[in-house]
């Protein structure tokens, strides 16, 4: 069996153009997550798709139940892999994610979706915390413009900044195309 597992992060349809918090390059994203997702399922790769759920109804994006927290289209889970709804930025944090990849004996671990700058990055710092290897696939995640003391940073930027971090002592970054090459 795989040692390895595909995380699947947020790619949910309040990030989408019609959603409540569309992010920059969604669509792409999506779609290159559809292509690493196809190719970890017809390697054997163990799947898990996060998906957030905010824990209040007037929550600005993905409301309990909501359309806009289902899982988006293009990546829609299948019947034999696992579901994890998490509160929290971090998909590890308050769910049992680890104790799943740890059941399957996972040693690496891919991720994609969203955002960039939150939840990607955070659970690529845990994943390395906790001693997988790590790979994230950069054109397989999105993010939006920030802001901070009155300074906006484009999307381009954000994402670019905490890639270059995660590449410097987490994670392989590389491009879905370096992914399924390799």
């Amino acid at each position: 069996m795989s040692k390895r597992a595909l995380i699947l992060i947020d790619i949910q349809n309040d990030y989408f153009a019609d959603g409540k918090w569309p992010l920059a390059g969604m669509d792409t994203a999506a779609a290159h997550a559809a292509q690493v997702l196809a190719a970890a399922r017809a390697a054997g790769d163990t799947v898990i798709h996060v998906r957030h759920e905010f824990e209040s109804d007037d929550a600005p994006f993905f409301a309990p139940g909501s359309e806009g927290a289902r899982t988006h289209a293009s990546v829609l889970p299948q019947a034999d892999e696992a579901i994890v709804l998490k509160h929290q930025v971090n998909a590890f944090l308050g769910t049992d994610l680890k104790a799943q990849l740890d059941a399957a004996a996972i040693e690496q671990i891919t991720l994609v979706g969203a955002m960039s700058h939150m939840c990607i990055a955070a659970a690529a710092r845990a994943s390395a915390d906790f001693g997988y290897a790590t790979t994230v696939v950069h054109d397989a995640c999105a993010t939006h413009d920030q802001t901070f003391e009155g300074v906006t940073v484009a999307a381009a930027q954000v994402h670019a900044a905490n890639m270059a971090a995660l590449a410097f002592a987490y994670a392989q970054v590389v491009s879905t195309e370096q992914y399924l090459a390799g």
